[in-house]
């Protein structure tokens, strides 16, 4: 059996992004390498799309929480970058809830993008392969946590 949820479209107030905008960003580039490097130790994410990554600088933007990630693939791993490139090859932007539902699996890339709850700007090719990434992972079967399956 595996973990069923269903996660509610939302946004966090204004606040919280006022907060946590200012507030130093390395912890989410620390944190969300981590779990990409994870996720690749894994080999939940296809080695043929990864070596395309190689060198690439990205952005992921939780808007409602003010929060950025900027990391780049390099040698195998995914690394923090501590300083803002001028402009990253690949920035993905979107509320929380949009991300926990791309992970989750239970909304699609494309659907977020076209009902515009997912944004995708940069290198368009680039963009593709991440996309058919996000796609492709299998997500190994984790077992129902009580009073969480619906």
């Amino acid at each position: 059996m595996s973990l069923q949820m269903n996660i509610p479209q939302f946004q966090l107030p204004d606040l919280v992004a006022r907060i946590v905008s200012h507030l130093p960003q390395w912890p989410h580039a620390m944190t969300l390498t981590a779990g990409l490097n994870a996720a690749v130790k894994m080999k939940l994410l296809p080695p043929d799309s990864l070596a395309l990554l190689e060198e690439h600088s990205f952005l992921v933007e939780v808007l409602d929480t003010g929060g950025r990630a900027y990391f780049t693939f390099r040698d195998g791993l995914f690394r923090p970058l501590f300083t803002a490139p001028q402009a990253p090859d690949l920035s993905l932007r979107a509320n929380l809830s949009a991300f926990l539902q791309l992970l989750a699996r239970q909304e699609d890339p494309d659907t977020l993008f076209f009902n515009r709850q997912l944004s995708i700007e940069g290198d368009t090719e680039l963009g593709l392969i991440v996309k058919n990434m996000l796609d492709a992972v299998e997500w190994p079967n984790l077992p129902v946590i009580s009073g969480l399956s619906r």
